[in-house]
């Protein structure tokens, strides 16, 4: 729970007791690498918390698989707009490697949030980052050019290039197997 509890206390004014509420509501769970924590046509019922290994998001666009997101230690990540709107949703989230995790189901997200401010506030903290991590993604993507967009990559986020498999990293960066190789080539 140790980064779990580094990543609250960067939220400076929580009191003790909003902590222990959110501890007590968050169930440490060991996944094994390759398993899936929300498959698309499912509803996900929890967040995740990453205490150890890497994630993946990503979902499928005729029959070919699109990366949204990789998510580390430190994140907070599920299929947030299943998550959000407890309906069926497009997204799968695996395991990229063993992942040491704690997971808090909505129900008790809802009642926590709905009893304190303080969680409340830092909920909605936590969505606006997330909301910026897409955000900047997004527009990553669209307006840089693809040896722009792996330069960037490496630079800013080389566990990614280290642990994700070629094809993941394309997908992540839009551009096919075969521009990523070009210009993989020339670095």
């Amino acid at each position: 729970m140790k980064k779990l509890e580094e990543t609250l206390s960067e939220f400076n004014d929580i009191p003790e007791t909003s902590l222990h509420a959110f501890f007590a509501k968050m169930k440490p769970i060991q996944i094994q690498k390759g398993t899936f924590l929300v498959k698309e046509g499912n509803i996900a019922n929890y967040i995740y918390f990453i205490e150890s290994g890497m994630l993946r998001s990503y979902y499928f666009v005729n029959n070919k698989e699109v990366t949204i997101s990789f998510s580390f230690p430190g994140d907070f990540v599920t299929a947030m707009s299943s998550f959000i709107k407890q309906r069926v949703g497009y997204e799968n989230l695996e395991t990229l490697e063993d992942c040491e995790l704690y997971q808090i189901h909505y129900k008790d997200l809802q009642q926590l949030l709905n009893s304190d401010k303080y969680l409340e506030h830092i909920y909605r903290l936590v969505l606006e980052q997330y909301y910026i991590k897409l955000e900047e993604q997004f527009i990553f993507s669209k307006f840089r050019t693809a040896k722009e967009r792996y330069l960037n990559l490496l630079r800013d986020n080389p566990l990614i290039i280290q642990k994700a498999t070629v094809g993941q990293i394309a997908s992540y960066l839009d551009m096919s197997l075969e521009t990523l190789s070009r210009i993989r080539s020339t670095i």
